[in-house]
């Protein structure tokens, strides 16, 4: 089957959708959750002190990578665009996408900026590194593009509701669960619309849950000093290899889109699954052995 073939196939399923979505969507104004009153101007030459924004590294690089990775919106588009083509139902999501997307950067700086919560000039510099460099996952099929976009946003909307959690601050928190919760219904499009194309052509889908299991980044790849913002993040508990094991894919790849029970797969598609499968218990059993270290860890710091 063809990629213009499989997409046609889906098209009913995604106009379905897509009315779901605009039915479920809600509207809200990014000026409306950002505490201007807290602000005050930033003088020239100015230090920026993170005392004025107490928390914890983790946090801080929590809010660094989730506004830079929503700052890189024009790539992400632009290649979807591409994948899923511009016509029709499939252009018109992306473009709805799109809009809902560019209301997280704006909120997510703003209540930055205003609360002071990193520094402007050092996420300036990184946002002008990120969107300069363009690196955003480029999915070879379709399949493939379906299939990460429902694990990256999950695990975006993951991301940011857990760091939500930890600000001290009911306003960051309103705002992180309501850019959380539009991730939540972009993530509920993409993961209904794999099951759709498990119907269609179960052996490219299950190839592709593989391929995007085995090669999947975290947004935000590309970021400076991105590994040390990763590892500070996973150290605060907002995301790590556990929550991507136990809130990732078992619920969406072994529970929703249930690939250990899919019959009529071909030669190729049967190594992928035996592959995922596999990969899916490492993964759960790393991710535990790494909690398992971080709890000795934290207890061994209270001992002392």
């Amino acid at each position: 089957m063809t990629a213009t073939d499989f997409l046609g196939e889906l098209t009913p399923t995604v106009t379905a959708l897509l009315e779901r979505h605009l039915t479920t969507a809600k509207e809200w104004f990014p000026h409306e959750l950002v505490p201007w009153g807290r602000g005050r101007d930033f003088e020239p030459g100015e230090t920026w002190d993170a005392d004025e924004y107490p928390v914890s590294p983790g946090v801080r690089s929590a809010l660094f990578v989730n506004l830079l990775t929503e700052d890189n919106l024009p790539y992400y588009f632009h290649t979807i665009d591409r994948v899923f083509g511009a016509d029709g139902a499939w252009g018109e999501w992306s473009r709805r996408w799109t809009a809902e997307e560019g209301r997280h950067s704006i909120v997510i700086r703003d209540y930055l900026t205003v609360t002071r919560a990193v520094d402007p000039i050092g996420l300036e510099r990184a946002r002008m590194h990120q969107v300069a460099g363009g690196l955003v996952p480029q999915p070879a099929s379709p399949a493939d593009g379906f299939v990460y976009v429902a694990l990256q946003e999950l695990a975006t909307r993951v991301a940011h509701r857990n760091t939500g959690k930890l600000l001290e601050d009911k306003v960051g928190y309103d705002v992180m669960a309501r850019v959380a919760s539009d991730e939540n219904l972009h993530f509920l499009f993409y993961r209904d619309l794999v099951s759709a194309a498990l119907e269609i052509d179960p052996s490219a889908i299950v190839i592709a849950i593989e391929r995007q299991v085995r090669e999947f980044e975290m947004p935000g790849t590309g970021i400076v000093n991105f590994e040390e913002h990763a590892q500070a993040i996973a150290r605060a508990g907002i995301y790590d290899l556990l929550l991507h094991y136990e809130q990732i894919l078992v619920p969406v790849v072994l529970r929703q889109w249930q690939i250990e029970s899919l019959i009529g797969l071909d030669d190729d598609a049967e190594v992928a699954r035996a592959a995922v499968l596999k990969r899916i218990d490492r993964i759960g059993r790393a991710g535990r052995r790494v909690a398992e270290r971080r709890a000795e860890r934290e207890a061994a710091a209270v001992a002392v």
